[in-house]
């Protein structure tokens, strides 16, 4: 957290977070809810996928209405950081969202990721409907028995609550701020523990 503290201007904590959008996705269009970690990152990595329209970095899994970063990055809203992903169902399916879920974090910490230390940061699967749970699940069963790394599997499958977006600043990160995204990164260690983790399943 330290590392994104300096990279950002002081003045954008004190912005608010936008109002709530509708949750419910277009028709024919279908939405999925990850926390990776810094949603920074988690945006990179789901926009790289096809049949992925739109990602939107925000809140989840708090007490607070329509939170600020600078209120949920003390941890004491009991909000994480989220992703949330529309896509669209006929060119990419839930099991491949989860795939590139998995790994692009660490799930063998709780109340972590990387350099970002507390429970904002806490990685979680949030499903919205029973079909995810199931596959959010099946999934789950699937790397604990084919993971290559010691460490148990801590990352939890809660259903997902309500969603609010992050500040305008936070959107689409890694695209307005490269420099100061990648010095963060890099910094933060991400990709080194990720290619220590994963391994080939990163390529």
């Amino acid at each position: 957290m330290f590392a994104r503290i300096l990279i950002l201007p002081i003045w954008l904590a004190a912005l608010a977070a936008h109002p709530v959008f509708a949750q419910v996705p277009p028709p024919g269009l279908a939405v999925a809810t990850f926390a990776a970690g810094c949603f920074w990152c988690a945006e990179e990595a789901m926009d790289k996928v096809p049949g992925v329209i739109s990602t939107t970095s925000g809140y989840m899994g708090g007490t607070r209405k329509n939170p600020t970063y600078q209120e949920v990055s003390t941890g004491a809203t009991g909000h994480t950081e989220v992703l949330r992903v529309v896509y669209d169902p006929k060119k990419v399916s839930y099991e491949r969202l989860l795939e590139q879920f998995w790994v692009n974090h660490d799930p063998t910490v709780k109340d972590r990721q990387f350099c970002d230390i507390g429970s904002q940061y806490r990685p979680s699967i949030f499903w919205h409907d029973e079909e995810q749970r199931r596959l959010a699940e099946a999934s789950k069963a699937k790397w604990e028995k084919t993971k290559p790394f010691r460490e148990p599997i801590v990352t939890p499958i809660v259903k997902a609550a309500e969603f609010w977006p992050a500040e305008d600043y936070h959107q689409d990160y890694y695209l307005k701020n490269p420099v100061r995204y990648k010095f963060y990164v890099n910094g933060c260690g991400r990709y080194t523990r990720l290619d220590q983790l994963w391994g080939k399943y990163r390529k």
